[in-house]
């Protein structure tokens, strides 16, 4: 605050005895610290000068009034905005006005017998700016999501959520496990798309390193999710051929079908399909007879269950043949493949 005042004086208190001459106002202009320039007190009316002896006077306004005047360290009430006469006596006396804050203002008049002193201050808070503190973004919440699951051979997609405040670029950097595991594409990006080949019945877990680049630790910030790979069951393969032979005696056909029988038992999910071929010089009843003794010796002497059991007829071939195959669950059966056209074929008769 700044204070202007004119000639000041400070002196103990006089007695009621008239001043012999009037006071002349000497004006002196003080700056306070703590306030703008005071104005000069007004000059006072005729009828108010009264003549002293060995006695000055000072005048004390303030604006706003209400402040707290102490002269020579003894409290003198407070200030007003209107003029208070203060008669002292020659010498030095010092007058203290205290204001809001701490603000104190002081000053050390030299009283001369006589004369008069004016203070008038005002006081005006100052504002002080203080200057902003920058703020740290960090730390900051950083998030990654990921599917719960993902099929084998599929792509699984990583994204990150990060709530930076501030202005600086990030830096994202991606670790995947396990080692199988390939990032295909958005790497130093929030978002990566890893490929699970080969990755059945495992998790893969993709950790997120975030940097703002200022060496602040709590500005790196680290976040991770993980998907469970499932594996897919393979598609089924085709039909597998076990055995082709001629049909030259039911001895040597049980023989063969006993080894399909052991097969099937060794997969128990497979189904046995028996095709069989007549000869094109065989009896026409030849085919027949093959079939049914096949089904009939493999379901009940073997005990292969008739609901995994087929057996049918693929047409001609020059000799009686029979071939057996192995058909995985959900696989296309095979598929019979003639030899001998039917107008080609020339049975023999049977002898009576």
């Amino acid at each position: 605050m700044s204070h202007r005042s004119t000639n000041h004086t400070s002196a103990a208190r006089r007695s009621s005895t008239s001043l012999p001459r009037l006071l002349a106002c000497a004006a002196v202009t003080v700056l306070l610290a703590f306030g703008p320039t005071a104005t000069n007190a007004r000059a006072q009316s005729s009828r108010e000068r009264r003549e002293q002896r060995r006695l000055g006077r000072i005048e004390v306004s303030t604006t706003p009034g209400g402040y707290p005047l102490l002269v020579d360290g003894k409290p003198e009430g407070t200030t007003g905005t209107t003029v208070r006469f203060i008669d002292l006596e020659s010498g030095p006396h010092t007058v203290e006005i205290s204001f809001p804050g701490n603000n104190r203002w002081v000053q050390t008049f030299n009283i001369v017998d006589g004369k008069r002193y004016c203070i008038a201050l005002t006081y005006r808070p100052k504002t002080i700016t203080l200057p902003r503190v920058a703020q740290s973004p960090c730390p900051y919440p950083v998030n990654v999501s990921s599917p719960s699951s993902v099929n084998e051979g599929g792509l699984v997609t990583f994204a990150a959520e990060v709530g930076y405040p501030g202005t600086a670029s990030l830096n994202y950097s991606w670790a995947v496990s396990p080692s199988g595991a390939r990032v295909v594409s958005g790497a130093g990006t929030r978002t990566i798309t890893v490929d699970t080949t080969g990755l059945g019945r495992q998790r893969v877990t993709a950790t997120l390193v975030v940097d703002d680049g200022s060496g602040d630790a709590a500005c790196r910030q680290e976040a991770q999710a993980a998907t469970l790979v499932t594996a897919t069951t393979p598609p089924p393969g085709g039909p597998r051929r076990f055995d082709e032979f001629p049909s030259i005696a039911f001895d040597d056909d049980k023989a063969r079908l006993d080894n399909f029988a052991i097969e099937l038992q060794n997969n128990p999910t497979a189904t046995g399909h028996v095709i069989f071929y007549r000869g094109s010089r065989s009896p026409a009843d030849r085919a027949d007879r093959l079939g049914g003794r096949a089904y009939e010796y493999l379901t009940r002497n073997r005990g292969i269950d008739t609901n995994r059991l087929v057996v049918v007829s693929g047409g001609y071939r020059t000799r009686d043949t029979f071939e057996l195959w192995l058909v995985p669950q959900g696989a296309t059966p095979p598929q019979p493949t003639p030899t001998v056209l039917p107008e080609d074929v020339r049975p023999r008769q049977q002898r009576q």
